[in-house]
């Protein structure tokens, strides 16, 4: 079991990576499933609230891997999977999910994919049980083993 700082470390190294291999997979389809895994994780403990979003949308403006896609672009898919969660928090993670699931058949896209949602979990320093939970979900979904990231 790796320590707070142990698990950091590993994030902040898999970060330093993750901006280069975004840029590989620069289409709609990895846009839309990786803005859906950040919603997810943002929904974690149930709902989205507007502290959250200001948060995430913050970190999507600032993101080094996110700086790849046209921003206006970024915020107009995030705000897609949100309101789909405002709309009906069901319905808002079977389409995130649904997003998500079209990256299965890449696994190098995937791990990207669980990389940036990791990523999103430790944007404010702690990287909670329930946004961990979230990613292994996520992971389960792709075919990848949480291990890979420490989860």
């Amino acid at each position: 079991m790796l320590s707070l700082s142990g698990l950091k470390g590993f994030f902040n190294n898999a970060k330093n990576n993750l901006a280069d291999s975004v840029k590989r997979f620069k289409n709609k389809e990895f846009l839309d499933a990786v803005i859906a895994g950040c919603v997810l994780v943002a929904a974690a403990d149930g709902h989205i609230d507007s502290a959250e979003k200001t948060k995430m949308m913050g970190f999507i403006q600032r993101s080094e891997e996110l700086k790849v896609f046209e921003t206006s672009k970024v915020i107009e898919r995030f705000n897609h999977f949100t309101e789909n969660f405002g709309f009906d928090h069901t319905i808002g993670k079977a389409e995130a999910y649904k997003a998500i699931m079209k990256m299965r058949s890449n696994r190098e896209a995937a791990r990207v994919v669980v990389s940036v949602c990791c990523a999103i979990g430790m944007a404010d320093g702690s990287f909670d049980e329930k946004e961990k939970e979230v990613v292994r979900g996520i992971c389960k979904e792709i075919g990848i083993e949480p291990s890979e990231f420490q989860l």
